[in-house]
């Protein structure tokens, strides 16, 4: 069995990703072979931040400081790394950690956004304080989680094991996958 996770499955602080600790603490139970496949960040959620670098110039980003490093992975690379896991025989429990072939920062992210939009692009860091009213303006009840999530990533409470030196590493870049966000929401913008 392959299971899809997170990173911050073993985080040691709850947050929103602790559905995924649960999970893997049930499955552990079962005794049969597992792999936890544990991908960072999906790159493909900045797909919210493109009406704002678009329109704006502003990638508004939670993730900071703005020159941090974070580790990110494609979906696709998630993909061909969990139907190659399939394919394998083991026994036991393992973890598999996988990110990009490089850490993203928010810088990175708004220079991704500026080349595929041609036109510039900064990033603008959303002040903690801030984070509560922002996400129940946006529908959110209980903000608390997601809250502590983005905390573990800022302080490094949530990363893998390592800092990545043992990840698997996707080949998928971060700009070839921003170039295909930008292309998909301007075809449809124009449908």
């Amino acid at each position: 069995m392959v299971c899809l996770s997170t990173i911050g499955a073993d985080a040691p602080h709850e947050n929103l990703l602790t559905q995924r600790t649960l999970l893997e603490q049930s499955l552990r139970e079962i005794g049969l072979p597992v792999t936890f496949l544990r991908p960072g960040w999906f790159m493909e959620n900045a797909l919210w931040d493109i009406p704002s670098a678009r329109d704006e110039g502003v990638l508004r980003s939670f993730l900071q400081p703005a020159d941090k490093p974070f580790p990110m992975v494609a979906t696709q690379d998630v993909g061909h790394l969990a139907a190659a896991l399939l394919r394998e025989d083991w026994s036991g429990t393992r973890v598999v950690e996988l990110e990009g072939p490089v850490r993203i920062s928010p810088n990175d992210l708004a220079h991704a956004f500026a080349a595929a939009l041609k036109r510039a692009v900064r990033v603008e860091t959303m002040p903690r304080e801030s984070w509560e009213q922002i996400f129940r303006s946006q529908g959110t009840r209980n903000p608390l989680p997601r809250i502590r999530m983005l905390d573990g990533f800022n302080e490094g409470w949530i990363d893998f094991s390592e800092r990545g030196r043992s990840a698997v590493k996707g080949a998928t870049t971060l700009e070839s996958v921003i170039v295909e966000l930008v292309r998909a929401s301007l075809a449809k913008a124009s449908a």
